[in-house]
């Protein structure tokens, strides 16, 4: 069960919930690509044998780092919530060191969304919710921004 569920109050239902867009997982994969091209150069015997294990050794040192890169993003990736409830907006984030942010809908002041053209391209984006008493954090590399902040909106509305 999520974070978002457990947490939820008497009488409040989860109206939309999301995680970060599955690009943060782009520079794993450049990690990746790298490790599988300087591989195949190694194999088409073009250099001399020292640089060919040159070759192996920087192919193992890529690969490496785009494993670890990669659990250290999946593990990101799912340990991150963004919800809005009938009653709050809510953010957790982290695993072993947790940090959540929970705005009650009434004090909520707005809502903004910063998309680069990627971003647009994508739909992934930042969030900045702000709320009486001070602005939050922003809330990087969300998947669909703009329906968060429509989600938001419609709540406050009322519907």
């Amino acid at each position: 069960m999520s974070y978002i569920n457990k947490s939820l109050l008497d009488g409040e239902t989860l109206v939309y919930q999301t995680r970060r867009h599955k690009i943060i997982f782009v520079y794993p994969v450049i990690w990746f690509v790298l490790s599988v091209a300087l591989f195949v150069t190694k194999t088409f015997r073009v250099f001399k044998p020292e640089v060919d294990l040159v070759f192996v050794i920087f192919s193992g040192m890529f690969l490496a780092a785009a494993i670890i890169h990669a659990l250290i993003i999946w593990v990101q990736y799912r340990c991150s919530e963004f919800g809005v409830t009938t009653q709050r907006v809510i953010v957790k984030e982290g695993f072993i060191k947790r940090s959540t942010i929970e705005v009650f809908l009434k004090r909520v002041e707005s809502v903004n969304v910063d998309q680069t053209i990627l971003g647009r391209l994508f739909n992934f984006g930042t969030i900045t919710v702000s709320g009486t008493g001070g602005i939050s954090d922003p809330l990087r590399m969300i998947r669909a921004p703009l329906e968060f902040k429509k989600q938001v909106q419609q709540q406050l509305a009322g519907h």
